[in-house]
């Protein structure tokens, strides 16, 4: 047998046996992989966990920041997403042919985008000329630092040594880097991540900044559903920074300078606020020895205060209505508790029963009996987990069908939800399918780094992924009942619609100039 055959046929095999797990083995899995984990702190914070699976000769590097767009302050919304950006730009030694060269021409871009910014919001309106020249001299100084930077370069060192999949992510709650890469060369993926975050160079801010004003145009202006779920959200959410999109306003992109992204990672990017996982064909103790040679170097620093904003109890429903001449939409959510509630592993369970596939209740009954949608589904997990979120049910109109129809048909599912048990079979296919969906997650060493992490950082054990299949085990019909007649209220409801118009009579957001 062909060795890619024989590993695949173990991990069917393994598939099979995990859906035929109890909590018990359930126990014995945590225990397995317990005694394949390392974990350790360095003395500046700065959390490893190291998993060992000698399957193949590679390993996937995964660095999860516990910080994200929730922990921006006003004026700044989108800046955790331009620092992601600005983590592969490179530091004092990567991606520049003459750092101190370049360093005072940064200097000077900034003097300008100040210069540029005071002018703008001058009381009676700025003086045109002085605008004109001042934009000049900065892209003149743009232009000057091209002869300085070497593009690309971080990323094309780690592709030279093997490294695939190289990218990042940002969220609410979170943002991460990785990539995978032969497990030969782990000691040049330690030099180079800590390299950035202990000397990282923020060049080329300014133009990244128009690539993060580009995406915003794409994903939600120019997009009706971007465009309702921004809306959506801030209607949700009129206290908690989870009502502010990830991607940031138009206007904070435009005017966030380049000191105020340093200031945010340096508040934000502390060893104490990062955690590592090192997953696949890795010796545990070289792992410890590479990470105590290169990232504690990193100095320490006080830890980043938590959001302490609280959503207040909504007393009433709310709605928000996007017009546009394209498809109909509907959208309802209702707050629920974060991720450490105990009521989470029902909302997992609730997610499945009405919203997992083609056996689910929205599409049997929306979609296929009903047929007033052409799509339904309901899920939780947005905007984040680590506050108060959201659990959404959502429908796309079929053709001659309307808004109207599909909130009425989703209405009615939540209703039944409430005043009737979901069935024996209904929970134990929920059940099933949350325990094939650990497998899924668990079959490759970038999905394992990436749940270890995630359950690390927002529940502060990485025991919890396993653990979060006992609770689900646990649910019963009754909780179901008892979580839906809590949380699904009208009074804990927000609505968001896209209504179809005939032409585009819309007012589209306006861009500073």
């Amino acid at each position: 047998m062909r060795q890619r055959d024989r590993i695949y046929t173990t991990r069917r095999w393994w598939l099979v046996l995990v859906l035929l797990v109890t909590p018990a083995s359930v126990a014995q899995d945590l225990a397995r992989f317990e005694a394949r984990l390392t974990e350790f702190t360095l003395d500046n914070g700065l959390k490893f966990l190291v998993l060992e699976r000698h399957e193949a000769p590679v390993v996937t590097c995964y660095t999860h920041a516990n910080v994200g767009a929730v922990d921006e302050g006003k004026g700044i919304t989108g800046l955790a997403h331009i620092f992601e950006h600005m983590a592969f730009k490179g530091t004092k030694t990567i991606g520049t042919n003459d750092y101190e060269a370049e360093a005072k021409i940064m200097a000077q871009m900034d003097e300008t985008f100040d210069a540029i910014e005071a002018e703008r919001e001058k009381v009676g309106g700025p003086d045109p000329q002085r605008l004109a020249e001042l934009r000049e001299r900065f892209d003149a100084l743009q232009q000057a630092q091209q002869q300085y930077l070497v593009h690309d370069e971080f990323d094309e060192i780690l592709k030279r040594a093997g490294g695939v999949g190289l990218n990042a992510g940002t969220g609410a709650d979170y943002t991460v880097y990785f990539v995978n890469l032969p497990s030969n060369k782990l000691e040049l993926w330690m030099l180079l991540e800590s390299d950035r975050f202990l000397n990282p160079v923020l060049r080329e801010f300014y133009k990244e900044k128009n690539v993060v004003m580009e995406e915003r145009r794409l994903r939600t202006e120019t997009q009706p559903t971007g465009k309702l779920l921004e809306d959506f959200l801030a209607t949700a959410y009129k206290a908690h920074p989870y009502g502010r999109p990830v991607i940031g306003f138009m206007s904070d992109l435009e005017s966030i300078s380049r000191p105020q992204a340093r200031a945010f990672f340096e508040k934000y990017y502390r060893p104490s606020n990062l955690t590592v996982a090192i997953v696949g064909d890795v010796d545990p103790a070289e792992v410890r020895g590479l990470a105590q040679q290169y990232f504690a170097r990193i100095p320490s620093g006080p830890e980043p205060e938590p959001v302490v904003t609280v959503e207040p109890p909504q007393w009433g429903p709310r709605r928000v209505v996007i017009e546009d001449p394209a498809q109909p939409f509907v959208l309802l959510g209702y707050h629920k508790p974060n991720t450490n509630h105990p009521d989470n592993a029902v909302f997992d369970a609730l997610s499945d029963i009405v919203g997992q596939g083609r056996t689910s209740r929205l599409y049997r009954s929306l979609v296929r009996d009903k047929k007033v949608a052409v799509a339904a589904s309901g899920f939780q997990g947005l905007p984040g987990d680590k506050y108060p979120g959201l659990f959404l049910f959502y429908a796309v109109p079929a053709r001659g069908h309307t808004n109207a129809e599909c909130e009425q048909a989703l209405q009615a599912e939540i209703e039944r939800l409430k005043r009737e048990p979901v069935t024996p079979e209904e929970l134990a296919k929920a059940k099933t399918r949350a325990r094939a969906s650990l497998v899924r997650q668990l079959d490759s060493n970038s999905g394992l780094a990436s749940q270890l992490t995630f359950y690390e950082v927002l529940t502060g054990d990485w025991r919890n992924l396993f653990r979060q299949l006992d609770r689900i085990d646990k649910v019963t019909a009754e909780d179901i009942q008892r979580v839906a007649n809590r949380y699904f209220t009208t009074s804990n409801q927000t609505v968001g619609v896209i209504e179809t118009t005939t032409g585009d009579d819309s007012a589209a957001e306006g861009s500073r100039t």
